[in-house]
């Protein structure tokens, strides 16, 4: 079933490329959600609407979990879900930059079985189906095999480095980067680029699903803040935190947070 899925997401995630690059980022119509949810965009909506009504017409007995489609208990009864993110890093888009995705993942039962994370500006299409590898653009890819933290570069928000989150009251050493898309800082780790990314805050299963069976299937692992396996569709669908990459660096992170 994942190598039946796979191809759908990919043509799918090209569409929504062509579709999402039709509107100029710095112009698009734009407002803020209520509750202080962030940005959302006309492309947006318009990708929405196109992964909705392409993927859901292929697989008419697949749930639908997406972040511009309101939720419902529905998915929660079916065996398979597509999780999708239209355009995640909406902030990056409407910047103008080119560091924004696509996001779009099956779960079969709580497990990721399929992923595609597409960043049409930088023309990179990562993907996964389950027990198969990650490619980008086709080509395999694998995470980093470096064990020491203190040489390692973690995507993260900066906020990570506040001493209330760490054990001994202080962040390990580590070099910070960051990107605005959780999908593209697991894309990257899956990649080797970094040895790993970490978001200790709650994150919706939208943000993370594609992203986390690339990176695992890259050889790399991908864990809630605690080191528990992370499970999706679920009936709040918010994760308790990421910590993804290599699996010395991921292991040495968990150990180390609070």
């Amino acid at each position: 079933m994942p190598a039946h899925d796979l191809p759908l997401l990919i043509d799918a995630a090209r569409m929504a490329g062509r579709v999402a690059t039709s509107f100029a980022g710095k112009t698009a119509q734009r407002w803020d959600k209520p509750g202080g949810a962030g940005p959302v965009t006309a492309a947006d909506l318009a990708v929405n609407d196109l992964l909705c009504s392409t993927l859901r017409l292929a697989r008419p007995d697949y749930g639908w979990l997406s972040e511009e489609t309101e939720d419902n208990t529905d998915r929660l009864s079916q065996d398979r879900v597509f999780i999708v993110d239209p355009i995640d890093g909406t902030r990056s888009f409407v910047e103008g930059s080119n560091t924004w995705a696509h996001s779009i993942a099956v779960a079969e039962r709580g497990v990721i079985t399929a992923a595609v994370v597409y960043l049409p500006m930088r023309d990179k299409l990562y993907s996964a189906a389950l027990g198969q590898g990650a490619t980008l653009n086709g080509m395999p890819i694998c995470a980093t095999a470096n064990g020491s933290l203190k040489a390692a570069t973690v995507l993260a928000a900066k906020r990570v480095l506040a001493a209330d989150y760490w054990s001994s009251h202080e962040a390990p050493e580590f070099k910070r980067g960051y990107r605005p898309s959780l999908a593209y800082r697991l894309a990257l780790v899956a990649e080797g680029r970094f040895e790993a990314m970490l978001t200790l805050h709650p994150c919706w299963e939208w943000d993370i699903a594609a992203g986390a069976l690339i990176t695992t299937e890259a050889c790399g692992c991908a864990l809630d803040k605690t080191g528990a396996p992370l499970t999706f569709n679920n009936t709040d669908p918010r994760l308790n935190g990421v910590v993804a990459g290599g699996n010395v660096v991921c292991g040495t992170l968990i150990d180390a947070l609070a």
